[in-house]
C-alpha cells in the first residue's frame, strides 16, 4: 500500500478523535474530507494546484453556509450549488468535493457561522502540509538510498 494513503488514513483518524475530544472542533471532522485526501493524494503534488483546490473549498463553504444561514431551504441550496458549479468552472478547481463542502450546511447546520469555513480550511491546510512533508520524506529517501547503494528506489 502506498505511504501516502497510510498517512491520509491516520490523519483522518487523528482529525476524528480531535473532533470527538474537544466539541468545538467538531466541524474538522467531515466525510468530504475523505474524498479531499484521497484526491490529493492519488495527484502530483503541485502547490499552485492545490492551493487553488484548498482556497475553492474555503470559498465554497463559506458561500454554503452565508446562504444556509441567509435562505436554508430549497431556495438556498439551489442558489449555492448554482453559485459553485460555476466558480468551479470559471476558476478551474478541479476538485469535485468542493461542490460537497458547500452543501454540508443544508444537512448539518453548524452554531456558528465561522466554524465550517474554518474547519475546511484548517482540515485541507493541514493535509496538504501532512502530503506535501511525506513528498520531501519520499524525495530524500529516493536520494539517501540512491547515494547509498548506487540504485535508485521508486518513489511512492
Amino acid at each position: 500500500m502506498n505511504s501516502k494513503l497510510v498517512l491520509i488514513s491516520l490523519y483522518i483518524v487523528l482529525v476524528y478523535w480531535v473532533s470527538e475530544q474537544f466539541p468545538e472542533f467538531h466541524a474538522l471532522f467531515y466525510p468530504t474530507l475523505g474524498a479531499f485526501s484521497f484526491l490529493l493524494a492519488s495527484r502530483k503534488f503541485e502547490f499552485k494546484e492545490t492551493g487553488r483546490v484548498l482556497l475553492g473549498a474555503t470559498i465554497a463553504s463559506t458561500i454554503g453556509t452565508a446562504l444556509h444561514a441567509m435562505l436554508p431551504g430549497v431556495a438556498g441550496l439551489l442558489i449555492d450549488t448554482l453559485l459553485v458549479i460555476w466558480l468551479i468552472q470559471r476558476f478551474k478547481w478541479k476538485a469535485p468535493p468542493i461542490l460537497a463542502v458547500s452543501i454540508i450546511p443544508f444537512f448539518v447546520p453548524q452554531n456558528n457561522l465561522w466554524a465550517m469555513p474554518a474547519s475546511v480550511f484548517v482540515s485541507l491546510a493541514g493535509l496538504i502540509v501532512l502530503l506535501e512533508g511525506a513528498r520531501r520524506v519520499s524525495e530524500w529517501r529516493v536520494v539517501l538510498l540512491s547515494d547509498r547503494t548506487g540504485i535508485a528506489p521508486e518513489a511512492d
